[in-house]
Order: C-alpha cells, then sequence, then structure tokens
C-alpha cells in the first residue's frame, strides 16, 4: 500500500510510467503477500520478525547517505531522486521479507535494505519511464543474496555483495543492448567531481567504517594502486589516463561503499591487501577496454566486484601459505592484535590519503582540466588525446552547446576521433542551437581537407563548458563578463580576448 501511495506524490505523479511502475509492483507485492499468507494458514506455519539492528548495515547507510545529501547540494537532481529512493526501501522492505518467509518462518528486521539501495542510488538510476528496471534490479539483488550462497568459516553466507552483483549484471545488459541512455549513469559518474572537495568528505564518512569492520586496507591498497598507475601514465603519456584526474571522484566512491562489504571481502590483512589492489587494476583495464570497443566507461567500476567476490576465499588461502604467510602490510605487527594493527593501517592510510589529496589525486585536477587541456593533448598527438577530446565534445554537445558541436564535427570530419555523433548529425546540431558557423558547415561535403569554419564559444556555451569547475562551477550566472572572466581563469584563451563576445 505504501508503495502505491508514493505514486500520489507531485513529483511522481506526472510521469505515467514512473505511476504505473510503483503500481504494478506494489500489485505483484500484494498479491504474493495473499498467496503466501494463505498457504501459511494452510499449512500452519508462524510467520515471525525479529528485530536485529547490525552495526555494519547502518554505519554504511549513514555514510552513503551523507553523500548523497552532499552531493544533492551542488547537483539537485540527486534531491529530485528522494522519493524514488523511499519507494525502492519501501520495495526492498517488502521483497526481501516475503522472500524470506516463502522459505522460512523468521525475518530478521534491520537496517539491511538501507546501505543495498543506497548504494545502488550512488551509481546507477534508471530514468523515470524506465523504473521497473530499477526495481527488478533491486529484486535480482536480494534474491542472488538469498540462493547463491557457500560455507564460510563454519556459516553458510552470501557469496556476492547484494548492491555490487545487481550493478554488474545491469551494467552488463546495458552494455550489450546499448541501452545506456535508459539511465542516468554518464550524468552521476560525471556530476560527483561537481561538489568541491568530495574526495575528502567521501574519506571522512567511510572512516567510522573502516575503522569499526577493519576494511582500511582494501581502500588504502586500491586508492594508492590506482594513483601510482595515473602517474605512471602521465609520465609517460603527458596526459591523464582518466580524462582530467588520476582518480575519479566515482571511482573513489567505489573504493569506499562499494566493494568494501566486511561480509564479501577477505578476512586476511594480506587477502584485503590484494583485494584492493586487484580492484585498481580491474577498474583501469575495464576502463581501457569499455574505451576500445566505445563503450560507456563508467561501467569500469561496477564489473569487477562479483567476480572479485568469487576470489575471496582463494585470496585467504594465499595469504596464509607457506609463501606469503609470514607477510604482514607492515613490518614488524605479527605481534599485534588484529585491532591494534587495524589502528596502525588506518593511520597509514589518513597519511596515504593527505599526500594523495595535497597532489590533487582525487577527482577534476584543477589547474588543467577539460576541454582547453585535451585540446592540446590533440593538437600534440598525445595517447588518446582525441579520442577523450571527442568524447568531452559530445557531452557538451548534447548537453547544448553549438559550440561544442561544430568542433565535434570538425573533429570527426577530420578522422581525428570517432567517440561522438556523426558529423552530418554534429553539425546540423550545432545548427538547430543557433550556431552560423555550424549551419555553413552543414552545406559543406565532408571531405577530410575541407576549410571547415569555426567560431569561439560564447556565454551560453561557457554556461556549460564550466560546469563543475573548481568552486562548483559557474552555476546559473547570466553576467557574461562573469563568465568570461571564469573561463579565461580555467584556461580558455578566447576567453580573455578582447574581442570576444557574449
Amino acid at each position: 500500500m505504501a508503495l502505491g501511495a508514493l505514486g500520489a506524490i507531485p513529483s511522481v505523479s506526472r510521469n505515467s510510467s514512473l505511476v504505473w511502475s510503483l503500481l504494478t509492483a506494489a500489485l505483484v507485492l500484494v498479491g504474493w503477500q495473499l498467496g503466501l499468507a494463505l498457504y501459511a494458514r494452510g499449512s500452519k506455519r508462524r510467520l515471525d520478525v525479529v528485530i536485529a539492528l547490525r552495526t555494519q548495515h547502518y554505519l554504511q547507510a549513514c555514510a552513503q547517505l551523507s553523500v548523497l545529501c552532499y552531493w544533492g547540494w551542488y547537483w539537485r537532481p540527486v534531491y529530485d531522486q528522494f522519493p524514488l529512493i523511499v519507494a525502492q526501501l519501501v520495495f526492498a522492505y517488502a521483497f526481501d521479507m516475503l522472500l524470506t518467509w516463502s522459505r522460512r518462518d523468521r525475518y530478521v528486521l534491520g537496517f539491511g535494505p538501507f546501505p543495498i539501495i543506497f548504494a545502488i542510488n550512488l551509481f546507477l538510476w534508471f530514468q523515470p519511464q524506465w523504473f521497473v528496471l530499477q526495481l527488478l534490479t533491486i529484486a535480482v539483488g536480494f534474491t542472488a543474496k538469498e540462493f547463491i550462497r557457500w560455507e564460510r568459516d563454519g556459516r553458510r553466507v552470501h557469496i556476492f555483495n547484494p548492491s555490487s552483483l545487481p550493478l554488474a549484471l545491469c551494467s552488463l545488459v546495458l552494455i550489450l543492448t546499448s541501452t545506456t541512455h535508459h539511465t542516468l549513469g554518464q550524468e552521476i559518474s560525471t556530476t560527483l567531481d561537481i561538489p568541491p572537495a568530495i574526495g575528502l568528505w567521501i574519506f571522512l564518512v567511510a572512516l567510522p567504517g573502516q575503522y569499526v569492520f577493519g576494511i582500511a586496507l582494501m581502500t588504502m591498497s586500491a586508492v594508492v594502486t590506482l594513483f601510482i598507475f595515473g602517474q605512471a601514465y602521465l609520465a609517460v603519456t603527458g596526459t591523464y589516463f582518466f580524462i582530467d584526474s588520476y582518480i575519479p571522484a566515482a571511482v573513489f566512491l567505489g573504493m569506499h561503499l562499494l566493494f568494501t562489504d566486511p561480509s564479501t571481502s577477505p578476512r586476511t590483512d594480506l587477502g584485503r591487501l590484494i583485494f584492493g589492489v586487484l580492484y585498481a587494476l580491474s577498474v583501469a583495464g575495464l576502463y581501457s577496454i569499455l574505451g576500445a570497443i566505445g563503450a560507456p566507461t563508467f561501467y569500469d567500476k561496477l564489473l569487477a566486484v562479483p567476480l572479485l567476490n568469487l576470489m575471496v576465499q582463494t585470496l585467504d588461502r594465499i595469504a596464509e601459505s607457506r609463501v606469503l604467510g609470514r607477510l604482514v602490510p607492515v613490518t614488524g605487527m605479527q605481534g599485534l592484535t588484529p585491532r591494534r594493527r587495524n589502528v596502525v593501517y588506518m593511520a597509514t592510510w589518513v597519511m596515504s590519503f593527505l599526500l594523495i589529496n595535497a597532489s590533487e589525486g582525487v577527482g577534476d585536477v584543477r589547474a588543467s582540466r577539460g576541454v582547453p587541456l585535451w585540446q592540446l593533448a590533440c593538437e600534440q598527438d598525445r595517447t588518446r588525446g582525441c579520442d577523450v577530446l571527442g568524447t568531452i565534445l559530445t557531452q557538451h554537445c548534447v548537453e547544448g552547446s553549438p559550440w561544442a558541436c561544430n568542433e565535434l564535427g570538425i573533429l570527426t570530419a577530420k578522422n581525428l576521433s570517432s567517440s561522438g555523433l556523426s558529423v552530418s548529425d554534429s553539425f546540423r546540431r550545432a545548427c538547430d542551437l543557433g550556431s552560423t558557423v555550424g549551419c555553413h558547415n552543414t552545406r559543406l561535403p565532408v571531405v577530410f581537407d575541407q576549410s571547415w569554419q569555426r567560431d569561439s564559444p560564447g556565454a551560453a556555451d561557457y554556461l556549460i563548458l564550466l560546469q563543475g569547475e573548481e568552486n562548483g562551477g559557474i552555476g546559473n550566472s547570466e553576467n557574461p563578463t562573469v563568465m568570461f572572466d571564469r573561463a579565461c581563469a580555467a584556461g580558455w584563451t578566447a576567453a580573455c580576448e578582447n574581442g570576444s563576445e557574449p
């Protein structure tokens, strides 16, 4: 009933597809409940509820909720999503309860669904008209948690992180069917970089959970590995591996609040260290593979976690083997208790993060980010320079920048990038958005050495191009002077010229 009632919220009721998704889910759950009640009465089963508030659930949920709130302060669609997050929580509790009662007589009521739902919403939303698939994703996670289990440390426990498995499976389906446009996955990944000091925020809110559950080693090894990889890549190629950062904010978030579930991670210290290193390497590898096949690269942080979950017992056995059994991540700690070792790991992680953060290791590199950086990289023929420039221009073109559409058309026409729209579509969209040179270029034949016309970005372009810059971007300022000053400071030389006009 509560799920159906959420359809009456004004922000929800305006979308008929969204309302029907909620009503359909409510009817399915009510039908399941009635069938289960009749069966229980006939078989004289007594269905009970036992309350158990587990620290790992509410501690993780508080960290995730704080990230959602901080992110939403700078990107308001997050707050618009909150009614749908509530709907997902209601669905999750009802589905989990009915699934449990269908197999056992006792349901353990606690905060368990909260970290699962929050984790899913930190990385992937379906468009409102496809919200039923968001609910299906949740159902897959709880079903896998209930049925896919193994023996571990004398107990029968679930194998997969209940949020990571459905995210990975959903990502795989979206990639194979080329239906990412039904989601806001790309927007989520991009806008997580907008809040200032987002890396510091994620680091701080995750610390309590890392201390209580001893998982700091996993996060530390993952972050340090990817940062060192990014530094080495920049030294060799002259460009950043992740467009304009060593570790994107969304990836950093995954290293803190996605793959670190203590129930599905290694038990040994060395196993957890290896687990973190493997996650970092998997993110880098998947980013390269997805980019090479033309798939959205934001799935890089989501696909590998279930495979790593399958490896945890093997990693523990390797850590306890004769060859590696005596190795401890910090020298001279063999005689310390697990809690004291964890304190040392926490201190090491805090110092490591402070050094990485001081080096602008997390999120956008403010001094040289975005289009100007990659225009230079493309002109100098640096590794992936033109391809990445095409990706960025495509995003800004879709967001409504006529200048970006025209530049994308020229870049594609010169065979320097194949990551964006077609040449004709790019010029046509530039023309439709009001670009005079874009309209001119639509009338020219697509020839490699054609003299395409270009212009400089205008005020409307900078309103899009500068989103996410330092101090939260330019927001919705209508003052062209402010826009051009900010653009000039961000490396747009055309904005520094006296002849630039809004």
